[in-house]
């Protein structure tokens, strides 16, 4: 198959809809992004890399990061991860307090953003400390990603944190609940860290890899996780991955992925490759636009899915 080709036909024809959709101004620092920016990568197990448009073009992951954190928190906690957060779909927007008070807050899985917030917690009592964890979840994307370059953005980490009032009562509602057992304050403040990592969409296409391939990096061999934990993570990527389009998203694409306000999305073709897109303009769900119709596009044309 001509994947090259195949990008660069997906490339052109969602050139019309790139002015559509609404970057996240709700965070100032991620306010000032160009909008009509596109680019989309895959990679295939020999590390062989396709990409177009704005492939090399650093980004904010955001939610895509959580992907990463549920990883190692499965990896260290396993089953008994579930005692403190679901693993279904929520139907709510990703920050809702309403469907958190109901269910005595405990987070309906590990993708909204009050799961995400309760894994971080996880991984401070794992660590030892929030500087720890922080920089172990960083360890692990630039190890998945064969990377040493990635960073965080802490300026974009800082303005996140400055407009972050809903999380901080996420993280509030669930000490409540006894449910969180760190400061929430410092917890959300090591959350936002790992949002603000930067990548492209090289990268990202790399670093999911290990997801493709039963919890093993194809490249490298190395064992990150179980076949059965990497099965786990590609599932609640399907049914929650996307918020509540994440229906949507499996109906249209058919593929396990996670996507971010910061535009990325990430896709995950068992056996197959690792995907990336990247377009900030971001539909009512908080989903990229233009990277849902592209991963659409896409499936369409290569056949690829897993139903």
């Amino acid at each position: 198959m001509d994947y090259q080709a195949i990008l660069e036909e997906i490339q052109e024809e969602i050139q019309p809809f790139l002015s559509q959709g609404k970057v996240a101004d709700y965070i100032p620092a991620l306010a000032k992004i160009k909008k009509e920016q596109f680019g989309l990568s895959l990679t295939l197990f020999d590390g062989t890399n396709y990409s177009v448009g704005a492939s090399d073009t650093l980004f904010s992951i955001q939610s895509i990061s959580k992907v990463f954190t549920f990883t190692l928190a499965l990896k260290f906690f396993g089953p008994n991860l579930y005692k403190r957060i679901g693993h279904e779909p929520s139907g709510n927007p990703f920050n809702s307090l309403v469907q958190l008070e109901y269910e005595h807050g405990k987070p309906r899985n590990p993708f909204i953003n009050a799961g995400a917030i309760n894994v971080t917690d996880a991984l401070i009592n794992y660590y030892g400390s929030e500087e720890l964890a922080y920089a172990e979840v960083l360890e692990f994307i630039r190890s998945i990603a064969d990377d040493s370059s990635i960073v965080t953005d802490e300026l974009v980490a800082q303005s996140e944190m400055d407009h972050g009032h809903r999380n901080l009562a996420l993280a509030n509602l669930m000490k409540s609940f006894k449910n969180l057992d760190n400061c929430p304050q410092r917890v959300v403040e090591t959350y936002f860290r790992h949002c603000a990592v930067e990548m492209n969409t090289k990268m990202l296409s790399r670093a999911v890899l290990y997801l493709a391939n039963h919890g093993e990096d194809p490249i490298t061999n190395k064992i990150y996780i179980s076949a059965q934990q990497a099965k786990r993570i590609n599932a609640v990527m399907l049914t929650c991955g996307h918020y509540d389009a994440s229906g949507d998203f499996a109906f249209h694409v058919g593929l396990p992925g996670k996507s971010g306000v910061g535009g990325g999305i990430i896709v995950v073709v068992p056996k197959k490759m690792g995907i990336a897109v990247f377009a900030p303009g971001l539909n009512e769900q908080g989903n990229s636009l233009v990277g849902t119709m592209a991963l659409e596009l896409f499936a369409q044309k290569t056949g690829l899915s897993i139903f």
